[in-house]
C-alpha cells in the first residue's frame, strides 16, 4: 500500500459492470470511523490482470467476477494468489453456484463472496473489511517473524528478505545464468 492509498484491481469481462464498480469505489470509503482511499485499476480480461499482477507492484485487494470467458474467477484468483499471495480477494457472481462458491473459498481463499447485483454499501463495507483483515494478517506475520528472529528460528537476513518480498513481490527473485552470472532479462 502507498502512504495514503490502497491499490485495488477490478476484473470483469463486462465493461458496464467494471464502470459501476469503479464508480462505487472511486470515492474514499469511510467505514467504522476509518478512511480507505482507493487507487483502482480495471481489467476486462483475466489474462491482462494477471500480467499486471506479475509486474511486481502489489495490490491490496482484487475483486473478480466469477463467470468470465477463457478463465473463471476461481482459476483467476488462484493464479493471482500465486503472484500476490497477500492481496485480499473478493469474488462477484450473478449466479448461485454452490460448487463454485466452495471452490472459491477452498482454492482461491477468498475473503468474501458478493452477489450481483450488489448494494453499494455491501460492496464498500466488504472492501473495507477485507483491507482491514489483510492489514491485521500482515501485522501478525511481522510480529511472529520478529519473535522468530529474536528466538533464533530465522535469521535477520531471512526476515528482511520476507519483508522486501511482501513490500515488492518478486524483488528477491534472481535469474541466474549457466555461468552463475545474474541475467537481467530471462530468456523467452
Amino acid at each position: 500500500m502507498s502512504e495514503n492509498q490502497y491499490r485495488v484491481m477490478l476484473v470483469d469481462d463486462e465493461p458496464l459492470v467494471l464502470s459501476a464498480l469503479r464508480r462505487v469505489l472511486a470515492a474514499p470509503i469511510r467505514y467504522e470511523g476509518r478512511d480507505y482511499p482507493l487507487q483502482v485499476e480495471t481489467f476486462d480480461s483475466p489474462a491482462a490482470a494477471l500480467e499486471r499482477a506479475g509486474e511486481g507492484e502489489p495490490f491490496d485487494l482484487v475483486i473478480s467476477d466469477y463467470r468470465m470467458p477463457g478463465m473463471d474467477g476461481v482459476a483467476f484468483l488462484k493464479a493471482f494468489m500465486e503472484r500476490q499471495p497477500d492481496a485480499a480477494r473478493i469474488i462477484l457472481s450473478g449466479y448461485a453456484d454452490l460448487d463454485g462458491l466452495i471452490g472459491a473459498i477452498n482454492e482461491a481463499r477468498i475473503f468474501r463472496f458478493l452477489s450481483k447485483p450488489w448494494h453499494d454499501f455491501d460492496l464498500t463495507a466488504a472492501a473495507a473489511q477485507a483491507l482491514a483483515y489483510r492489514a491485521l494478517l500482515l501485522q501478525n506475520r511481522r510480529l511472529a517473524d520478529a519473535v522468530r528472529v529474536a528466538r533464533g528460528h530465522i535469521s535477520p537476513e531471512d526476515y528482511e528478505r520476507q519483508r522486501l518480498e511482501e513490500e515488492s513481490p518478486g524483488i528477491t527473485k534472481v535469474n541466474w545464468g549457466p555461468d552463475r552470472s545474474v541475467l537481467l532479462e530471462p530468456d523467452e
